[in-house]
């Protein structure tokens, strides 16, 4: 059996994903159940995440969950049923992330929309981790996790709140790395570019900041997130940052904010 051709176990492997019902969420979610592996498809839109199970291609093995990750008690409402219809959770992906505003720039976002953004991509994201985390120590099984993060981790993007939270993601797949190790766990990022997806519209004219020429897809991220979170594929990679831009990153295209509102 080659393992390019099998990279998961499906009589073994289970997934999580956050952020499932539309944009990078969604396609590696759909990608999972098109390799046979059963996943939990979790959005806070019971509608689009319904709808992402229904257009996979294996509804069989899709289980939609709605739950506001902001909010510490769905988390732990989310890794409960987990636990109580599948069992421990070997594949977790966190793509879940508020909707972002170009007007809230730093001096212009609100606290909760502040509060909101980090409670969903960094407090949500180590929560998770640390119970799946838990449960496969305790199971004695490997597992691989998989943060989205971003360009603007490492480069200002006119929205304090989202790139911090992205920064302190970031790290914290560093921190995951490192402690859980030993235990047969891998945690690494995926770092989008400019991807028309999750409710990002592109301006047109930014393709020509990208050395590819042209705006990414949420497809495009897919087969380095599989190759990523396969244990067949990457057994000896964790503590990683892939970046899947098109080359954007070799380049800061972002002008400062516009204050007219002062």
């Amino acid at each position: 059996m080659r393992a390019l051709d099998h990279p998961f176990d499906p009589a073994v492997d289970i997934a999580m994903v956050t952020g499932a019902g539309n944009g990078i969420g969604r396609a590696i979610a759909q990608a999972l159940v098109g390799e046979g592996v059963r996943t939990l498809f979790v959005d806070v839109n019971p509608d689009t995440v319904a709808a992402a199970v229904a257009a996979s291609p294996r509804p069989d093995l899709g289980i939609a969950w709605t739950s506001d990750l902001a909010e510490r008690a769905a988390c732990d409402a989310l890794i409960a049923h987990a636990r109580e219809t599948l069992g421990p959770v070997s594949l977790f992906v966190h793509s879940a992330s508020p909707p972002r505003r170009e007007s809230d720039h730093a001096l212009a976002v609100s606290d909760d929309t502040w509060m909101r953004m980090r409670a969903v991509n960094v407090d949500a994201g180590f929560h998770l981790a640390r119970a799946l985390a838990r449960d496969l120590i305790d199971a004695h099984r490997p597992g691989s996790f998989l943060m989205l993060t971003s360009l603007h981790a490492g480069t200002p993007r006119n929205l304090p709140h989202y790139s911090t939270s992205k920064a302190a993601l970031a790290m914290l797949v560093k921190e995951l790395a490192k402690t859980l190790g030993r235990f047969g766990i891998r945690v690494n990022a995926l770092v989008p570019g400019a991807i028309a997806a999750g409710g990002f519209v592109a301006d047109p004219a930014l393709a020509r900041h990208v050395p590819l020429g042209r705006i990414g897809r949420a497809d495009d991220l897919v087969p380095m997130a599989l190759a990523v979170l396969s244990n067949r594929l990457a057994a000896y990679v964790t503590g990683a940052a892939i970046v899947v831009d098109g080359g954007l990153s070799l380049t800061n295209w972002f002008e400062p904010p516009v204050l007219d509102d002062l």
